[in-house]
């Protein structure tokens, strides 16, 4: 029952950031791509789990273990799984016909990673309290306040880096210059990441304010990058994000 629990709460916080994005698409995309998707986003969670212990491993044995070497490393390695598992499902897809759509499918894909992540994290805090002997009652109130707070920390930064890059993926897709600037918006999603893990780390979780204000600035950007390319068409000859024609 506790593991059952902690799947729920692993999965309603992908769930409520999913109807969010999902709005500001003005022309849905199916449903079934959008599962997919976000489907893909999750098995390469466990991916990343594995490149990520041999990463730091290999840290280890050289005697890098620095702040940067280890929260960059961490950084690109999910966000360019992220980008993977989105391109390899839709690139092609006839579906993915506006400028908007990278946005919103790296989005769904990112939330698919996070909702792996959190139920990783529920499971795990379930399994090391039972070890533990604490009381059903107090698993329940941890795995829930550890979910509340990925909720407004490590889940939305996930869906704002990747939203990042699929902008970037969008004006690409536009000038014609689409792997420069895949490559520029996986920077800036690393170090949005990076630097928010080093908010965390340096603060703890339980004062997540310099981390939630870097979030809600990095929000507002994104969401003026959603409008900003709503109404677009993918292959636009023309397309500068300055001017909006759905506006």
């Amino acid at each position: 029952m506790l593991l059952v629990l902690a799947i729920i709460f692993g999965i309603l916080p992908g769930f409520a950031w999913l109807i969010f994005y999902l709005q500001e698409d003005p022309h849905p995309e199916p449903r079934r791509l959008i599962v997919y998707v976000f489907l893909v986003g999750g098995i390469v969670t466990f991916l990343a789990v594995g490149l990520e212990i041999g990463y730091l491993n290999a840290l280890k044995l050289l005697g890098w273990q620095t702040p940067i070497a280890l929260l960059t490393g961490l950084a690109i390695i999910e966000e360019v799984l992220k980008f993977a598992a989105t391109y390899a499902s839709i690139h092609r897809s006839r579906y993915f016909d506006e400028a908007v759509d990278a946005m919103i499918y790296m989005v769904v894909a990112s939330l698919g990673f996070a909702t792996a992540e959190n139920i990783l994290f529920a499971v795990g805090d379930i399994q090391e309290g039972l070890t533990a002997g604490i009381m059903e009652s107090s698993l329940i109130g941890g795995v829930f306040e550890t979910i509340s707070l990925r909720f407004v920390g490590a889940t939305l930064l996930h869906t704002l880096a990747s939203a990042i890059v699929g902008y970037y993926w969008a004006l690409g897709i536009a000038q014609r210059r689409e792997k420069h600037f895949i490559a520029l918006g996986l920077l800036c999603a690393t170090l949005l990441h990076a630097f928010f893990n080093y908010l965390i780390i340096t603060y703890g979780p339980g004062q997540i304010y310099y981390s939630t204000l870097l979030l809600v600035i990095v929000a507002a950007v994104v969401l003026h990058d959603f409008e900003k390319i709503k109404g677009y068409p993918r292959q636009a000859k023309h397309f500068h994000p300055s001017q909006n024609p759905s506006v």
